[in-house]
């Protein structure tokens, strides 16, 4: 037998990163062809870096044949915008009330200035990508939403929104071309009224509507903590019943609760997985997709209803 050559430092580096990729190449076979939904929230796209970064990885996954649809909101940027047109915020039931003035605001911020710079930013990384909006193509479909105050009596939010239609075809169309589309959360009315829809929720609505194998949350946390101050007590893995029990027990408490309810709904609309992971940190998404371990929470139908059942070293993952 030849001897074992020696290893340089430098050769040491490049074999690590090929043993990445030959850990990767499962993952890579494994969702091949599958369409991921990807919420891209304003923690993201306030971080220059953080969103480079991101976009870099959805530019990765979809030159590895998956097909990426790209849902983001921008509420930072609205209320910049808000402010300098000396417009006060109002919320309502942690909705932003949205009237004629917020309407404009909110079209002009979110679905043409944001929408048009993330489609250039990814192309400019090397990928192909659509804007989905009111002046190209709308594919969100939606009616008033409303909401029971105290007395029961119905709350007035004005021009906002839930999705109750996607427009499959054309979001289809784009992805089996090689595009990314890229949709801002707002909806046409019936009577072509323009709606404000919280982000969460259209991505929601769009995971289910076009059958995503993947629903993938981009927040400013690490996944679902069992203790809210400590980074380390992440929760890699839940099922719905698990997420179910840890919200009526308080480990799950505060905002994280309409968030990880928006999820269990997607579940039972026929998504497979739903992922929360901190897009803040470098790579995330490429790390929670394409690596044994994730670096996020991925939250699953309950295993009773899954077929097959998943193995105890399945549950690791992905």
């Amino acid at each position: 037998m030849p001897p074992t050559p020696s290893v340089s430092k430098a050769q040491q580096k490049a074999i690590q990163k090929a043993d990445t990729l030959i850990e990767a190449l499962g993952w890579i076979r494994k969702f091949r062809d599958t369409t991921t939904v990807i919420k891209l929230g304003g923690s993201v796209v306030e971080h220059p870096d953080s969103l480079r970064h991101l976009l870099l990885d959805i530019v990765f996954l979809s030159t590895l044949g998956m097909r990426i649809v790209v849902v983001h909101g921008g509420g930072k940027a609205i209320s910049r915008a808000m402010d300098e047109a000396g417009i006060e915020p109002k919320f309502v039931q942690g909705r932003r009330y949205t009237d004629d003035a917020t309407l404009a605001i909110v079209e002009k911020v979110l679905a043409t200035e944001l929408n048009h710079d993330l489609v250039a930013k990814i192309e400019e990384f090397g990928g192909r990508a659509m804007s989905l909006n009111f002046l190209s193509t709308n594919v969100l479909f939606g009616e008033r939403l409303t909401l029971d105050g105290p007395d029961g009596e119905p709350l007035d939010l004005g021009h906002v929104g839930e999705v109750n239609r996607v427009d499959r075809l054309t979001i289809d169309n784009l992805m089996y071309a090689g595009q990314v589309p890229v949709i801002p959360s707002m909806a046409m009315g019936p009577d072509g009224e323009k709606l404000n829809v919280n982000a969460d929720t259209a991505a929601t609505a769009v995971a289910a509507g076009i059958g995503a194998e993947k629903l993938v949350v981009l927040s400013d946390i690490p996944g679902v903590l069992r203790d809210v101050a400590d980074p380390e007590s992440l929760i890699s893995h839940l099922t719905a019943a698990e997420a179910r029990r840890l919200i009526a027990d308080g480990t799950i408490v505060a905002g994280m609760i309409p968030k990880i309810e928006g999820c269990l709904h997607t579940l039972d609309q026929g998504v497979k997985k739903i992922h929360i992971i901190d897009g803040r940190l470098r790579h995330s998404l490429l790390l929670e997709i394409y690596t044994t371990s994730g670096v996020g929470t991925e939250l699953v139908r309950d295993e009773s209803l899954a077929s097959p059942k998943p193995t105890a070293a399945a549950v690791a993952r992905r």
